[in-house]
């Protein structure tokens, strides 16, 4: 199976409140642990997108991977997620192909629509156009990377163009959603995108795992009724120690500042309920969701980790895993020796278990332009 890492980029001081050291420091010590994840032997690193707060100093995920391209060699370059309505689909789909050009076709990348609504206005964008946006540049996209070419859209009214640097290899089994709404699930589903979807979650999720219901009957419809999409990825939080005391401490620390400044960063209290999200109103209902967000942390020692994780695997068979192993502002010291805690203890397992891939296949070269899908 397939084990990488995620993060966040969440900088923040043991109290939850601005650290009392510079971003450029933290980010420059969070390449680095991006740099040991490989010499670790992970797979990949996963990255989000956020803007404007100490919630996360993830501004371009894209401009990050193609720097830890060049630092790397082997491990893979996953977007965890790009949130479409916030960009140009030519500009994106160009830096996604370039990425994956100047890595040789280490790119994952996953995609989604976002639901901050101090991003949406920071960045001028009308959050009531965010699902038609959405909708049509992923169409925009998943097209724009296959053929070489970008056409169309009511909204957007993309002039034909051809994308240069043309893509190298297809996309097909390196592109995931994330599947929050039915019409997400089934936009996704008929483009022939994989799922990502996270165990860490700070609401109770039902025996069996989230409905998914839309994706695979939009899947089975546009794709034949005998076809299976790709299986999913998998995120979760793990702590892990010698000690499952030390463990579940730094959970609680850590995993409780990260879910306070999200809920402010997200702008949640005094917004009604959404979706499986409860609505949040007093300081209990805050630290309920903390709560309720800590207690799905995977913490413990290496054999309770692994526990856990095998039913996270037995019940969502996912072709691999990358869990955030520092985050909510846990510093650089304590963050490495999670990672090698992990990466000793727990990889190794992880990494016998046999899983389907829909990552690392042929990944089929193009011609693109030579075979007629250029420029007409």
């Amino acid at each position: 199976m397939h084990i990488g890492i995620a993060t966040g980029l969440q900088h923040y001081g043991p109290d939850g409140e601005e650290a009392d050291y510079p971003d450029g420091q933290f980010v420059r010590e969070e390449v680095e642990r991006w740099v040991l994840a490989e010499e670790l032997g992970l797979d990949s690193v996963w990255l989000t997108e956020h803007h404007f707060t100490r919630h996360s100093l993830a501004p371009d995920p894209l401009m990050f991977l193609s720097y830890l391209s060049g630092r790397t060699r082997r491990i893979r370059l996953g977007t965890q997620v790009l949130v479409l309505p916030w960009h140009d689909p030519v500009r994106l789909a160009e830096q996604i192909i370039t990425l994956d050009e100047v890595s040789n076709g280490r790119a994952i990348i996953g995609l989604g629509r976002g639901m901050a609504p101090r991003e949406y206005r920071g960045l001028r964008i009308d959050p009531d156009a965010a699902r038609q946006r959405y909708d049509e540049m992923l169409q925009l996209l998943v097209d724009g990377l296959e053929t070489g070419v970008m056409e169309g859209g009511e909204f957007y009214q993309q002039p034909r163009v051809e994308l240069r640097p043309r893509p190298g290899r297809s996309f097909k089994g390196r592109l995931f959603a994330a599947l929050g709404s039915p019409e997400s699930q089934r936009q996704a589903g008929r483009l022939g995108l994989g799922q990502l979807t996270t165990t860490t979650l700070p609401f109770k999720v039902p025996e069996g795992g989230l409905p998914i219901d839309s994706y695979l009957n939009a899947w089975r419809e546009a794709h034949g009724p005998d076809t299976k999409p790709p299986a999913p990825f998998a995120s979760s939080i793990i702590v892990v120690d010698e000690s499952a005391d030390r463990a579940q401490e730094i959970a609680r620390l850590y995993g409780g500042n990260a879910q306070r400044v999200g809920i402010w960063h997200y702008q949640m209290r005094g917004r009604p309920a959404y979706g499986p999200i409860p609505a949040i109103e007093t300081d209990e209902d805050v630290e309920r969701m903390v709560d309720g967000f800590v207690s799905q942390i995977i913490a413990g020692t290496p054999d309770q980790v692994l526990k856990r994780l095998e039913e996270t695997r037995d019940q969502i068979h996912p072709q691999g895993m990358f869990p955030q192993l520092f985050f909510g502002g846990m510093p650089h010291e304590e963050a490495v020796r999670n990672m090698r805690c992990f990466a000793e203890h727990c990889m190794p397992e992880i990494k016998s278990w046999p899983a389907s891939s829909s990552i690392d296949g042929d990944a089929t070269e193009l011609s693109v332009g030579a075979s007629g899908a250029g420029p007409r």
